[in-house]
C-alpha cells in the first residue's frame, strides 16, 4: 500500500472517530440536561357559556312625566320628591272655579234641551196630529153629506120633479167638499210621515249636542285634579303652589324602579348571539343580581356600530338607582359538546397566533397551534389543534421549547395557600412535598 493511500485511510478513520466522539458528547449532554417540571390538564369535551360583559347605564322600568292639560294656577301639591305614589293617586289640584261654572251652565242647557224634546214629543206633535185628524173627519162628513144631496137631486131631476140648476149647485158643493177632504188628508199624512219625524229628530239632535257640551265641560273641570298614571317614586317636582301650570308642562316626574333596566351597547358580532329571554347578571352593591334580556334592537347604531340591548332585573329595596353605570354579564348561548381547556394553557406565538404545549406519553412537549372560540372565566373553547384527552401544559409552558423533555407535577390545590397561612404545620408539609418533588426530578435527570 502506497503512502498516500495510507494517509487517506488514516484521515478517514480519524474523522469517523471525531464524529462519533462529538455525537456521544451531545447525547451525554442531552441526557444530562434536566427535564422541565410542568403541570398539565386534559382537554375535555363539555359545555361552555358564551359570556358577554359590557358596561351599561341603569334606567327605570317605567317613567311618566305628569303634565297639566289646562292652563291654570296650582292650588296645592300633595307630594314631594322621594314620595311613593300609587296609580290614580291625586298629586296636585289646580284652580277650577271657572271650569265648574262652565260645567254648571252646560248642565242647564242640557236640561233645557231635554225639556223641549219632552214637550215636543209629549204635547205639541200629538196635539197637531189630533187636530189634523179632526179636520179630516169633519171634511169627510161634509163630503158625505154633499154627495148624498147631489145623489138625491139627480134622482129627482130624472123624475122631472127638480130643476137642473139645483142639481148643478149640489154637484159644485160636492166637488168643493171633496177637495177640502183631500187637503185635510194630505195635511194629516205630512204630520204623520215627515213633519213630526223631522221635528223630533231636530230636537233630539239639540239634546245630543247639549249633552256633549256638558260632558266636555265636566272633563275640562276634571283636569284640575292631577293624578299619577303609574305606581312609582316622585323623582322631580318642578312647580310649587301658586305657580301657573301650563298645558303640556310637567308638574311631577314619576319613576317606577321596582324593577330596573340596564341599557347596553353591544358590538354587532356579539349581539348576533343574544336573544330575548337569555339569562344575565347585573353587578349590584350587594353582589350580582339575576336578570334577563328583554329587548334586542333590530337596528344597528350607525355612529357606534353597536346594537342596543335591554336587560331587566328586580330591584328589591330600590337600591339600584337610575343613571348608575354598572357591569352587565349576558350569557348569550351555551355551547354543548365542545372541546375545553384552561385559559392558562394558551401561549402567544411570534406571528400573533396562539398555541398550547401538548405532552405525549414519552414526557415530551409538542407545540400545537390552536384556534380559540369563546371564553368563560378560566376555561376556553378550542376549535382546532387539540384532541379530546390531550394533556396540555397549564403551568411551566412559558419558554418551553418544542420537543423538550418535561416532568409532570401534580397541580397545587387552590386552598393550599389558605391552609398554609392558617396552620404552620401545613408549611412544613408543603416544604416536604416540594423537597420530595425536587429529589424525584434530580433522580429522573440522573437516569
Amino acid at each position: 500500500m502506497t503512502l498516500p493511500v495510507r494517509v487517506a485511510i488514516g484521515a478517514a478513520i480519524a474523522g469517523t472517530l471525531f464524529i462519533a466522539s462529538c455525537s456521544k458528547k451531545e447525547e451525554a449532554k442531552a441526557e444530562a440536561e434536566p427535564a422541565t417540571p410542568v403541570t398539565v390538564e386534559k382537554a375535555v369535551s363539555g359545555a361552555i357559556d358564551h359570556v358577554i360583559v359590557s358596561d351599561a347605564i341603569l334606567a327605570p322600568i317605567n317613567i311618566s312625566n305628569v303634565t297639566s292639560k289646562i292652563n291654570s294656577p296650582i292650588r296645592r301639591i300633595l307630594v314631594n320628591r322621594g314620595d311613593h305614589v300609587r296609580a290614580g293617586q291625586v298629586i296636585a289640584e289646580l284652580e277650577n272655579a271657572d271650569l265648574n261654572a262652565a260645567a254648571e251652565e252646560s248642565k242647564h242647557q242640557y236640561e233645557q234641551s231635554q225639556a223641549n224634546l219632552q214637550a215636543l214629543t209629549g204635547a205639541t206633535v200629538p196635539e197637531d196630529r189630533t187636530k189634523a185628524q179632526a179636520d179630516v173627519d169633519a171634511a169627510q162628513q161634509a163630503y158625505d153629506a154633499a154627495k148624498k144631496l147631489y145623489d138625491n137631486r139627480v134622482a129627482l131631476e130624472k123624475e122631472g120633479a127638480l130643476a137642473q140648476k139645483l142639481v148643478d149647485d149640489a154637484k159644485v158643493a160636492m166637488v168643493q167638499a171633496q177637495s177640502q177632504l183631500e187637503t185635510t188628508q194630505r195635511h194629516l199624512q205630512s204630520l204623520s210621515q215627515v213633519g213630526q219625524r223631522e221635528t223630533v229628530r231636530s230636537s233630539e239632535a239639540q239634546v245630543a249636542a247639549s249633552k256633549a257640551h256638558y260632558d266636555s265641560a265636566l272633563v275640562q273641570a276634571s283636569y284640575a285634579v292631577v293624578r299619577s298614571p303609574i305606581d312609582g317614586l316622585v323623582a322631580d317636582r318642578p312647580l310649587n303652589p301658586g305657580e301657573l301650570a301650563t298645558s303640556g308642562a310637567a308638574i311631577a316626574t314619576i319613576v317606577d324602579i321596582s324593577q330596573i333596566r340596564a341599557i347596553l351597547n353591544v358590538p354587532v358580532k356579539d349581539a348576533a348571539a343574544i336573544s330575548v329571554g337569555r339569562p344575565a347578571r347585573i353587578a349590584g352593591p350587594d353582589g350580582d343580581i339575576p336578570a334577563k334580556v328583554t329587548v334586542v334592537s333590530p337596528a344597528v347604531n350607525a355612529s357606534t356600530t353597536t346594537v342596543e340591548v335591554w336587560v331587566q332585573a328586580p330591584n328589591p329595596g330600590e337600591r339600584l338607582k337610575p343613571g348608575t353605570a354598572v357591569k352587565v354579564t349576558v350569557i348569550a348561548e351555551t355551547i354543548q359538546n365542545t372541546l375545553v381547556v384552561p385559559t392558562s394553557a394558551l401561549l402567544n406565538m411570534d406571528d400573533g397566533g396562539q398555541k398550547v404545549m401538548v405532552i405525549t406519553d414519552d414526557k415530551v412537549a409538542h407545540e400545537r397551534r390552536v384556534s380559540v372560540g369563546v371564553r368563560q372565566g378560566s376555561r376556553v373553547q378550542i376549535l382546532s389543534g387539540v384532541q379530546e384527552g390531550d394533556q396540555v401544559v397549564t403551568s411551566g409552558g412559558l419558554g418551553l421549547e418544542d420537543k423538550a423533555k418535561v416532568t409532570i407535577q401534580e397541580a397545587k390545590a387552590e386552598d393550599d395557600d389558605e391552609n398554609s397561612a392558617d396552620a404552620p404545620e401545613s408549611d412544613s408539609k408543603s416544604d416536604a412535598k416540594s423537597d420530595a418533588k425536587q429529589s424525584d426530578a434530580k433522580k429522573d435527570t440522573k437516569k
